[in-house]
């Protein structure tokens, strides 16, 4: 898959490429296979990077649907398609389904204990940001001091960044 993004294709031949590389791996080892599932989500990227958001969401879905099936719905895995498709909403302005997906993905690092995960500080400060875009300020400050929370128990309350933080 890497030699698809090292190449210099146009932003459409390597969606074509993409496209193949899925039919292929559907043909040899399965729509469910964990490589068919990754060839779906390099698809939905690549999609999602030339603006194609409409289709992105659609095979981010699909592969959402087999991630969930085959890794199970607290999964990395899972978890980060969840991201990936509040992502692609988020591009659209379409805040209240990228709150969705990314309030999922949250609590599938709540259910696994990964609050100390720098996933999840992003996906919390991410949630803050559209709350605070929505001017739900209540909310948004919420999920501001969640992040400060997270961000205490990865760097430690006295790290420089953490102290910045709570500053603000």
């Amino acid at each position: 898959m890497s030699l698809i993004l090292a190449t210099e294709m146009s932003e459409v031949e390597r969606v074509e490429k993409f496209r193949d590389l899925v039919k292929r791996c559907k043909r040899a080892l399965g729509e469910e296979d964990v490589v068919t599932l990754e060839a779906l989500n390099y698809l939905g990227g690549q999609l999602q990077e030339n603006g194609e958001y409409e289709e992105a969401i659609e095979v981010y879905e699909r592969c959402l649907a087999g991630r969930m099936k085959v890794l199970g719905e607290d999964h990395k895995g899972t978890l980060g398609m969840l991201t990936n498709l509040g992502v692609v909403y988020y591009g659209l302005k379409n805040y209240e389904n990228t709150l969705e997906y990314y309030e999922r993905a949250l609590k599938g690092s709540e259910r696994l204990m990964w609050m100390a995960h720098p996933d999840t500080l992003v996906t919390v400060m991410n949630i803050a940001i559209i709350y605070a875009m929505k001017r739900d300020h209540k909310e948004a400050a919420v999920y501001f001091r969640k992040a400060l929370e997270v961000n205490v128990a990865q760097l430690g309350k006295d790290n420089e960044s953490t102290k910045k933080a709570q500053e603000m």
